[in-house]
């Protein structure tokens, strides 16, 4: 990296006092800012090493101002510390933003001139993200940690399950959860030497998961008493619930709860022009983590295991119109249902009633 210029130090001196609009393009081991005026006239743009001292150095002595960034991996802790230096920091989801997802003359200095020119004229245009606080955060790291091993396990048990069957045997009684050596004991000699140290593997594995499931279960009965709200609905467990508690982390950002399912993307989309109304698939946007959980969630409610309550009967009604993947349509819809269901019970606080509309509907057919 080069180092700052004297020239660019004057630069950052004259312009100390005014009202300055600032695009940062965040990389993994530099960024490049973007200074604008109030005119929209470039007053600086420069190189900075993506670490706290150097971001401290350079953002720390400027004036307040307005600060733009995409999201990314390091757009959690760099908003933080900008806040923290007193600017205005706007994290843009840089997908919706056609002029830098798409543009021709794509680089990190243009795009952190594009970020800058479009938070001077009007924020709103960079489709802004809230980011969630870092307590939040590291919980939640403790469950997408837990995430990364269950998909480790799968691949291994998936890679296990596969040499059997080529060299003409099978893993017999097992799934993913129970999969260890005792397995292979009907399996050949050789084939178990082979496949031992593997299926070693996948068992220390899963003794990782079963840790990590206690810690999930302690800090939410310790820091987040509200999932026994969610649990509430057959069908949430405490991994449900928590993940849903800290992606959301504050309820009252919504001003409905119907506004929750399109914010985990799981509304279909909407491209209607003249009388043509396509019919789309949802959105997926959001957090996937949270969407895959949900619609886990739904699969087991209009499982054979999931109790009667009306939001069985609704899925099951609208799988029962038939169609193409019927069933699953029923299943998405029914995770978003969940998701506003599970806003409204955290923001109320109220018990769940499993029959409550269909209650009403027989009380008013009787009167």
């Amino acid at each position: 990296m080069k180092k700052v210029s004297i020239a660019a130090t004057k630069q950052r001196k004259n312009i100390s006092q005014r009202k300055l609009t600032i695009g940062l393009d965040l990389g993994d081991r530099d960024s490049w800012y973007c200074v604008v005026d109030e005119a929209g006239q470039i007053q600086l743009e420069q190189r900075v090493r993506t670490n706290a001292k150097a971001l401290q150095e350079v953002f720390g002595t400027m004036p307040r101002s307005r600060i733009a960034l995409e999201i990314g991996t390091h757009s959690p802790w760099i908003s933080r510390l900008l806040s923290e230096l007193g600017h205005e920091v706007i994290v843009a989801n840089a997908r919706k933003v056609r002029l830098i997802g798409e543009s021709r003359k794509k680089d990190d200095r243009m795009d952190a001139q594009t970020l800058a020119r479009l938070a001077r004229i009007d924020p709103q245009l960079l489709y802004p993200v809230k980011h969630r606080s870092a307590k939040a955060q590291a919980d939640l790291t403790l469950i997408r940690a837990r995430a990364g091993l269950v998909r480790a396990r799968t691949a291994l048990v998936n890679t296990a399950r596969g040499l059997a069957k080529s060299y003409g045997e099978r893993l017999r009684g097992c799934n993913v959860r129970n999969l260890n050596a005792e397995k292979a004991e009907g399996l050949s000699p050789e084939l178990q030497r082979a496949l031992e140290p593997l299926l070693a593997c996948i068992e220390s594995v899963s003794e990782q998961i079963r840790e990590y499931n206690e810690r999930i279960e302690d800090l939410a009965q310790e820091s987040y008493p509200q999932t026994a709200l969610l649990k509430q609905v057959k069908g949430v467990g405490t991994l449900i619930a928590l993940t849903y508690l800290l992606t959301l982390e504050d309820p009252h950002r919504f001003q409905k709860s119907r506004d929750v399912g399109c914010y985990l993307g799981l509304q279909p989309g909407r491209r209607n022009s003249g009388k043509s109304e396509p019919q789309m698939h949802i959105s997926k946007e959001g957090d996937p983590y949270l969407r895959t959980l949900l619609v886990q969630g739904a699969q087991h409610i209009l499982g054979p295991f999931g109790i009667d309550c009306d939001l069985r009967r609704w899925g099951v009604r609208l799988a029962e119109r038939g169609g193409k993947s019927g069933k699953k349509r029923a299943i998405v819809a029914t995770a978003r249902k969940l998701a506003v269901l599970l806003h409204h019970l955290w923001v109320s606080g109220e018990a769940y009633e499993p029959l409550h509309n269909s209650s009403k509907t027989t009380v008013a057919a009787a009167a």
